[in-house]
């Protein structure tokens, strides 16, 4: 019986999942599995969606259904529960839909790859791939300060960034969507002269390679990584959850 997979989103002209799936699907020799992108304007378009594809077998989740899809689930897993986020559906046996979250899990290993720091960090956006880096970073036990443009949120606002925060903040996560493609001139508001060789930089995006929130990083001496290595974690833990 053929398998069908996909990523729900707004928009996914970025995303690089697909061709992830499909070059894996290819190599495996799963001739009879499949991956697509599907664009929904509304996360109230899924369950239309699951109704015309009954061959879908999991589901990956991305900006900005994470948080508003737990609505349209039966279970969520212990990793999407400490998150507060989905990015993975798990189609089970019974039909019931599980959420998962291997958005932290990824974020923590590569993360830990390239970084030995303890920070603290600035974590750039409250959605919910911050939440899946803010549970991230209290297990590894980095402390962190949440940054966004609202005045009445929790957290510090960019305008709150002045050099002193900065230098006394190493790690810096964008997890925003600020600079993914096309928009690839756009970047977080940072002060971005105060950064130096002590700092490293983490974006989310991975496409492009070098965001311009990396890019400026780079120029200003600090160590750079973007979510490429983070998303093939991610995926292949998806797999698992999928083929268990």
């Amino acid at each position: 019986m053929p398998r069908e997979f996909g990523l729900i989103g707004r928009t996914l002209r970025h995303s690089f999942s697909p061709t992830y799936f499909n070059q894996k699907f290819e190599q495996l020799g799963l001739a009879d599995h499949s991956y697509e992108a599907f664009e929904l304007s509304d996360i109230q378009e899924l369950p239309g969606l699951l109704a015309r594809r009954p061959q879908l077998a999991g589901l990956n989740v991305t900006i900005p259904y994470k948080e508003q899809v737990l609505l349209y689930l039966h279970e969520v897993a212990p990793s999407a529960a400490r998150v507060g986020a989905v990015n993975v559906i798990e189609f089970a046996a019974d039909g019931r839909l599980v959420g998962h979250n291997t958005d932290y899990s990824g974020f923590r290993d590569s993360l830990r790859r390239a970084y030995r720091g303890t920070g603290p960090a600035l974590v750039l956006g409250t959605g919910g791939g911050a939440k899946a880096v803010e549970a991230a970073l209290r297990e590894l036990g980095i402390r962190y300060w949440l940054v966004s443009r609202d005045a009445l949120g929790r957290g510090l606002t960019y305008q709150d960034l002045t050099p002193q925060v900065i230098h006394e903040h190493p790690l810096l996560i964008n997890t925003t969507p600020l600079g993914m493609y096309p928009n690839t001139e756009a970047c977080p508001a940072l002060p971005y002269e105060y950064l130096g060789p002590g700092h490293h930089l983490f974006d989310l995006i991975y496409n492009p390679s070098e965001t311009e929130f990396l890019r400026r990083g780079r120029e200003a001496g600090a160590s750079t990584q973007n979510g490429f290595d983070m998303l093939c974690r991610q995926a292949e833990e998806a797999w698992q959850i999928w083929n268990r």
